[in-house]
């Protein structure tokens, strides 16, 4: 025990010094030198808050400590708690995230950039959320209209903060749940329907919390979802809705005791969700205001990285209508002029792999596709299908020096990156929300304090005296209590897209590997000039010293 208590002794020295793996991003409000021109990029966000020094005759935790370096009694423990928590107490609170921060995940250096490439749905047009209202009743009505499924799912509404996206779908045990980066399960975040299934009944049926891989990701370990997989990812934003409809139609199903195949009610909802898209590109053009965020900052980046001399170009799974519709809201009816090549209904991530795809022209007079062989791409004209091997061939752009954007891992990022080496900048519009939640100080005081709570118990785990057992099961109680808070805050049901309890999410995993900088809002790159770095975070891996120098 002595050893235990020596090594708590160190942890809390150290910390007496250091707040340990804390980081933020400056706020752009705050005067900054050259030397901090890129506080409003991860690669200077580490900032390091040290605690008040004490006040002349006050009795320092160091000195408190080691009053109490073996502790034997309930008495004894529970003053070594009391000390951790004064200590936490008079630690300052990180600095706020700033929510219109570019965060990197790999070094990129926007001066090797000739070439910016797009996505359209949630990369350059952002969708107000009663697009998602809007995509859910239009599917509940094909499935009872088209798929003959009950009328009373009519009545089932939409909970838009049901679910978050980058869950899972178990397609044989009808379950959406949580997975970490290591394949693990989230208890606490699997659901039937909307109801949530208890640890013992999902550890009944999986036999682990740590899935394998092949049940996870097919036989073949792909990043893409693999038809021989047990689970299907749920990763863009059109996803949400339709995870809602799913649970609420087995939820139906479960409580009115109707039998039902898990598999075909999921298939049934995705091909209604899919097949509502072009009524809801119709809905969308009629009233584009209603359902479009205006960026009015959108042109001003165009205006940028044309002033620059950088190449621009669009490729979407959208039909030119639709695109030219939101297009023209956002930018006006000029948009095309900022383009090199604008592809449409490109059908991601086909365009991406297939290699013997024509690209074709498409008639805006005719609106047809017309079969002539296409041999070079030009500005003001619009192009259907093809693939990314024409794209290249025919323009000469390739590797670094292309950077495309899009808001989905796999469909828009995994294949340019890892075979076609572009880099990939990933929009992640959940970022503002999670970032807002992270500046909130009841979490940041929640989670420092779940973080020293956590080390207590880990150093003092090993004393099986039965003081120190009593302790360590009132803290372990009071640790599962935050780790619940820290999540809740969140989502009630899934919390964070990013995080489970602890590691991050399957869905972060992917995210990291697939894109080389990632933030909430293209525009948010207009605070940077066109040469550049983003430098990622050096971090600390477990093996190494816990320092501000790290």
């Amino acid at each position: 025990m002595c050893t235990a208590a020596g090594q708590i002794f160190s942890a809390l020295l150290r910390q007496s010094l250091l707040l340990r793996n804390v980081y933020a991003v400056r706020s752009i409000s705050e005067p900054r030198s050259q030397s901090e021109s890129r506080a409003l990029s991860t690669d200077s966000g580490a900032a390091v808050t040290r605690a008040s020094p004490a006040a002349p005759g006050t009795p320092t935790v160091t000195a408190a400590l080691a009053q109490i370096s073996n502790p034997k009694t309930v008495s004894d423990y529970k003053e070594l708690y009391e000390t951790t928590k004064k200590k936490f107490q008079s630690k300052k609170l990180p600095v706020d995230v700033h929510p219109d921060a570019v965060f990197a995940c790999n070094e990129l250096d926007l001066s090797e950039v000739q070439v910016y490439g797009f996505d359209y749905d949630y990369t350059l047009a952002c969708y107000k959320p009663i697009l998602e209202d809007l995509l859910y009743n239009l599917a509940r009505e094909m499935l009872v209209k088209r798929f003959r499924y009950p009328e009373e799912i009519l009545d089932l509404e939409y909970e838009p903060n049901f679910a978050v996206r980058g869950l899972h779908y178990d397609v044989e045990k009808g379950l959406l749940v949580k997975l970490d980066s290591f394949l693990q399960l989230q208890l606490g975040s699997v659901y039937r329907g909307r109801t949530k299934v208890g640890a013992d009944e999902v550890l009944n049926l999986y036999h682990n919390r740590l899935l394998p891989i092949a049940y996870v990701e097919g036989p073949n370990n792909s990043y893409r979802h693999n038809t021989n997989s047990k689970m299907v990812q749920l990763a863009d934003l059109f996803s949400v809705p339709e995870m809602c409809l799913l649970c609420n139609i087995i939820e139906y199903f479960e409580r009115n005791r109707i039998d039902y195949n898990p598999e075909i009610v999921f298939h049934d909802t995705r091909t209604a969700m899919g097949s509502c898209h072009p009524i809801m590109h119709g809905k969308v053009m009629v009233n584009t205001a209603k359902y479009i965020e205006r960026n009015p900052k959108l042109v001003k980046f165009f205006e940028k990285l044309q002033k620059a001399g950088k190449n621009l170009f669009l490729v979407t799974n959208s039909p030119f209508s639709f695109v030219n519709c939101g297009m023209t809201f956002l930018v006006g009816a000029n948009w095309r002029d900022f383009f090199d090549v604008v592809i449409v209904q490109a059908r991601k991530p086909k365009f991406f792999t297939d290699e013997s795809r024509p690209i074709r022209l498409f008639d805006e007079k005719t609106r047809s596709h017309l079969w002539d062989r296409v041999f070079n791409l030009e500005k003001g004209k619009i192009y259907y299908e093809g693939s990314v091997r024409q794209l290249q061939e025919l323009k000469g752009w390739r590797g670094h020096s292309v950077l495309y954007f899009g808001d989905h891992p796999y469909s828009d990022l995994a294949d340019v990156t890892l075979k076609h080496s572009w880099r990939t900048g990933a929009i992640i519009s959940e970022l503002a929300h999670e970032i807002k939640t992270l500046n909130r100080e009841d979490f940041k005081m929640s989670a420092n304090w779940l973080q020293m709570l956590t080390q207590l118990i880990e150093e003092t785990q090993d004393d099986e005296s039965e003081p120190a057992q009593a302790c360590h099961r009132e803290w372990m109680e009071e640790r599962d209590q935050l780790r619940n808070k820290t999540k809740n805050v969140f989502n009630e049901q899934f919390g964070s897209v990013f995080r489970t309890y602890h590691n991050p999410t399957y869905f972060s995993r992917r995210l990291f590997r697939f894109a080389d900088i990632y933030t909430s809002d293209i525009t948010n790159l207009l605070k940077f000039s066109t040469t550049h770095t983003f430098y990622p975070r050096r971090g600390v891996m477990p093996h190494e010293y816990a320092s501000h120098f790290i």
